[in-house]
């Protein structure tokens, strides 16, 4: 059935969570600081002060209310007496200051009023400026200070421009090559980085430099970050790590001045190695393909400046990961920059067993555990994949009350990692469970006819969490770089084997079959457009790769009118191939019943048990008994018959 059948997509370019609540703390600061400001000026304005007439004045004066006055040389303080009636001594009143009344003085020398120059009065003004401008300004300064804190600046406000890589001195990071498996080319490509660290002496006596940087290329979870941990804790010397997003951010020049603070650092604890993980989020072609990004383009800028500036006799090595090498600016990857590409791959089957052994290393293990049938089983697994599984083996053999882990827990595992875990909550009705039953039973007959066709080790109609209602697992017997047409063939018509077997058993057929048809259909496209194995376009090569490392998806290199011709040709393809799965069907209905029944009864069966039932109701022996080799001699005997043809009389 279809294993992505309930698999929805979602997007990864997500606004973090927090810009609304940023934009909000800057909203709130403004208002409030103009509160302050507007609470300050009036603070000053309403400071226990009142203004008189200059007639209310002389009025106080002649009333005898005035105790004493100052004079400035704009306006006149009042005091007035504790006694009066009119005038409250707890208040200050002013008036403005008349030029030219030749009476002022004598009126206040009659009535008793003390007289006093007033000196220049700076209070008000420094407090003005003080509940006016500063006070907001220091406001204003903390709430920057602590929104950078939120967006991951160093130090707040005066830490923005400083680099915020994790250092880990000498040993600290806790790994070496013997934590590091399936990678071995790439391994060697990086011990003489190491020994040149430990040794500099013996490569610069003939003259050699060390590799300004090397960039780990590969796919997601295949081990760049461990390996470039690997090196610094071999090389023992300080290891700073950090990724490219963290020279990003939203102020102008920020990202350069992190960079020259990190190669400060550098500088200051050489030999030492930096290490810069997914370093495409800075490291974009400046191509406007891409868009155009000044930050990101400064900062770039001051990478590779920083690069070319530093001396290599220092020992500062620079380690680059991406999955996304084709990006990247051309001024990156020249030599003198970073020198050495390290290609960290998908493991082979060796690597498989070796990165299995590791992480067992801490697992207890029974005596049935053979890492070479689950490397088998694992075919395109990197090493975060084999971990996780491992993993899970562990967890599944304490869930089951078992002491160590089992051969059967590995691939219960394996199962869970790739289709899900079981939903045994889920219960089928019973027609249902006959199409599951027929649909998977036919990928698996026509495999085992088909002798291109990969062994089947498993067969479930058991419902998956990731959306299976049932599944057939294939392992081969050996592990293929290469795949000839014919193997190609077989599994394009074992794919069609679910919805051929719905239309012969019940005349009808179901959803059941998308993922079947949608893998058949990229099968078919890929033999048309980039393998060169069809009749109408030859060795033509119809199609590009893109993102290798990541989606590997394709995009036609051809006219609107060689793609519309492609569309037929794969047309053609995959009608013929539904022909001949019905065909294998057709001629093998009794085997595919009987094996169905049995799959209804079980739900899940062996590869063994399927094969077993195969040779029973075909009558075919056993391999290795005497049966099945004198089998083999007839029927090598018949092919030699028919080749050689009937005798002249």
């Amino acid at each position: 059935m279809d294993p992505n059948q309930n698999k929805q997509n979602r997007g990864d370019g997500q606004k973090p969570q927090n810009f609304g609540q940023n934009i909000m703390i800057i909203i709130i600061a403004a208002v409030l600081s103009m509160f302050l400001m507007s609470w300050g000026s009036d603070m000053m304005r309403d400071r226990s002060e009142e203004e008189v007439s200059y007639d209310q004045f002389y009025e106080m004066v002649e009333s005898g209310e005035v105790e004493s006055v100052n004079i400035g040389d704009w306006q006149i303080s009042i005091s007035v007496k504790a006694d009066s009636k009119n005038y409250s001594p707890l208040i200050h009143y002013y008036t403005v200051r008349v030029e030219g009344d030749e009476q002022f003085v004598p009126m206040l020398l009659q009535s008793g009023v003390t007289i006093n120059q007033q000196k220049p009065d700076t209070t008000g003004f420094i407090w003005d400026i003080l509940i006016g401008l500063v006070l907001p300004f220091i406001f204003i300064f903390l709430i920057m200070n602590f929104m950078m804190r939120r967006m991951g600046g160093s130090g707040g406000i005066m830490g923005v421009g400083k680099s915020n890589a994790k250092m880990y001195m000498e040993k600290e990071t806790g790994v070496t090559f013997a934590d590091v498996a399936g990678e071995d080319e790439a391994k060697e490509s990086l011990v003489e980085i190491v020994d040149f660290l430990h040794n500099p002496g013996k490569y610069r006596s003939i003259g050699a430099k060390l590799p300004k940087g090397a960039l780990l290329v590969g796919p997601p979870g295949t081990g760049k970050t461990l390996l470039a941990k690997a090196v610094a804790g071999e090389a023992k010397v300080p290891f700073y790590s950090l990724s490219g997003s963290d020279f990003v951010e939203m102020f102008v020049g920020v990202g350069a001045s992190r960079v020259r603070d990190l190669f400060k650092q550098a500088n200051n604890t050489a030999p030492c190695i930096i290490f810069i993980d997914e370093i495409d989020a800075i490291g974009k072609s400046r191509d406007s393909r891409y868009g155009g990004n000044d930050e990101r383009e400064n900062t770039l800028n001051q990478l590779l400046s920083e690069m070319d500036g530093f001396d290599p006799g220092r020992g500062i090595m620079v380690l680059g990961a991406t999955n996304r090498p084709e990006i990247l600016d051309p001024a990156l990857l020249r030599p003198g920059r970073f020198d050495r590409r390290v290609i960290v791959e998908k493991p082979d089957l060796k690597g498989r067993v070796n990165i299995l052994k590791v992480h067992a290393k801490d697992v207890k293990l029974d005596e049935t555990v053979n890492f070479d049938e689950i490397a088998l089983a694992t075919s395109g697994a990197v090493g975060a994949d084999l971990a996780n599984m491992m993993n899970e083996a562990a967890i599944m053999a304490v869930k089951n009350g078992r002491k160590a882990v089992s051969q059967q827990d590995l691939f219960e595992a394996v199962e869970v990692v790739l289709v899900g875990k079981e939903k045994k909550d889920r219960i089928l009705s019973k027609e249902e469970r006959r199409i599951v039953s027929y649909h998977e039973v036919g990928h698996a007959l026509i495999a085992a006819v088909q002798k291109d066709a990969e062994p089947v080790q498993k067969i479930t109609i058991v419902p998956r969490t990731m959306g299976a209602l049932g599944y057939v697992m294939q392992v081969p017997e050996e592990e293929k770089y290469l795949l000839s047409k014919k193997e190609l063939w077989a599994r394009l018509v074992t794919a069609f084997g679910g919805r051929a077997a719905e239309e012969l058993v019940f005349d009808s057929i179901t959803t059941g079959a998308s993922n079947d048809i949608e893998q058949a259909t990229d099968m078919a496209r890929a033999m048309v457009t980039q393998y060169g194995m069809s009749e109408e376009f030859g060795v033509m090569g119809l199609a590009k790769t893109q993102d290798q490392y990541l989606t590997g998806r394709t995009v036609l290199n051809c006219s609107e009118e060689t793609a519309a011709q492609i569309d037929q040709v794969v047309k053609e393809m995959l009608k013929k191939a539904y022909e001949e799965a019905l065909q294998i069907l057709s001629e093998n209905r009794g085997v595919m019943d009987e094996i169905a029944a049995y799959l209804i009864e079980k739900e899940t069966i062996t590869g063994k048990e399927f094969m077993e039932i195969y040779r029973r109701v075909k009558g075919i022996s056993e391999p290795g008994t005497e049966a099945a080799e004198e089998e083999t001699v007839a029927a090598g005997t018949a092919a030699e018959a028919q080749a050689e043809g009937p005798e002249e009389p």
